[in-house]
């Protein structure tokens, strides 16, 4: 049976698999937080993305052999049955999100401004991640609070933006510990492709 060793493994998995999840972007970090999760059994994923697949992205990005088609169509083939959003992720579209409906939220979008505003709309039940560009070593990966991230000039930005706007809160995010290459744009599946599986791992621990 295809999810025999997740059954295994997870002992909550009856629970594991009505797990309610929306992921904010689809991209190099969101599509592989969308693959573990799949594969792990849980049936009810949202996704949102707006985006269309481009050749740069095919260093990182599931399906993005299909260049030019707009990611969550091809996803939503790759994954039958999820639930599939094709829209852009502002300030503004965030404040009429319906997120009640959601167990957790899990945030791998990379502008800031939609970044703050969901962060704030979904806590306490969003785990987000934070930078995964311009680094090579998947083994500094670290799951920990937004407060105590460190060597992650993305996360600065959240965390002083935040404090900008008197948030008082505290959640999960996947950040590095390595310092950014510096290089202009550049990724690599083994770091972006890990934050997605973290994101995941974070979302299904409790379920052992």
């Amino acid at each position: 049976m295809r999810y025999d060793r997740c059954k295994k493994l997870f002992s909550k998995f009856d629970k594991l698999k009505n797990l309610k999840v929306l992921i904010c972007g689809v991209g190099g970090v969101g599509g592989y937080a969308l693959d573990c999760l799949y594969r792990s059994g849980v049936k009810n994923i949202t996704i949102i993305d707006f985006d269309t697949f481009d050749k740069t992205n095919q260093n990182r990005q599931i399906g993005s052999e299909f260049t030019g088609e707009k990611k969550v169509k091809v996803l939503k083939k790759f994954y039958p049955g999820i639930k599939a959003i094709d829209m852009k992720l502002t300030p503004e579209n965030i404040k009429i999100l319906d997120l009640e409906q959601y167990d957790i939220v899990i945030d791998a979008i990379d502008d800031l401004n939609a970044k703050i505003a969901l962060i704030k709309k979904a806590h306490p039940k969003i785990i987000s991640s934070m930078g995964a560009a311009k680094r090579i070593d998947p083994t500094k990966i670290k799951i920990d609070s937004i407060w105590k991230t460190q060597n992650d000039p993305f996360a600065k930005k959240i965390r002083d933006r935040l404090k900008k706007e008197n948030f008082k809160g505290d959640f999960k995010v996947v950040f590095s510990l390595e310092k950014p290459v510096v290089c202009d744009m550049g990724s690599f599946v083994g770091v972006t492709g890990a934050f997605g599986f973290a994101l995941c791992s974070e979302v299904l621990k409790d379920f052992v």
